[in-house]
């Protein structure tokens, strides 16, 4: 498929894309063009309901499906805990800011308001040198356009 495709432009963007779509040798994906091995959430939903039905065993449908027995039984855990949504990838890494606690960012912005000319790369300096916390400058910048848009 071409970098055109609408579909695999929307399965990037929502984090859906199979990375393994390649490995996907089951049948009805490569002969039916309803079943797009490019889905993650189709791929594991189509792994899980081929067990469920008997067809497969549990190691011949991940095999099929691109996966590992332990992440056949992860979509399964999910798929039974949260149904559909269950199957859709969380992101990665921390949620939050949690280098900035309340009393870093009130020295970023009460050091701000003294200096607003300072720029972030000195105020990551800063917070190194007395909090003895390294931040980057982009978390830096985003805990203040975030404090900012909670203020307005």
């Amino acid at each position: 498929m071409s970098e055109k495709d609408p579909k695999l432009a929307a399965l990037r963007q929502q984090g859906t894309l199979n990375p393994r779509s390649r490995e996907v040798t089951d049948p009805l994906f490569a002969e039916d063009s309803f079943f797009d091995a490019r889905d993650l959430v189709q791929v594991k939903y189509e792994m899980l309901r081929r067990v469920q039905s008997g067809s497969h065993s549990v190691t011949g449908a991940a095999t099929a499906f691109g996966f590992s027995r332990p992440s056949f039984y992860q979509a399964l855990s999910a798929f039974q805990e949260a149904g559909l949504a269950g199957l859709v990838p969380h992101k990665r890494g921390p949620k939050q800011a949690h280098k900035l606690t309340d009393e870093l960012l009130a020295f970023l912005v009460a050091t701000r308001q003294k200096e607003p000319a300072v720029r972030t790369p000195e105020l990551a300096r800063l917070l190194q040198e007395r909090f003895g916390t390294k931040v980057h400058p982009r978390s830096i910048e985003r805990s203040l356009l975030r404090r900012q848009k909670k203020l307005r």
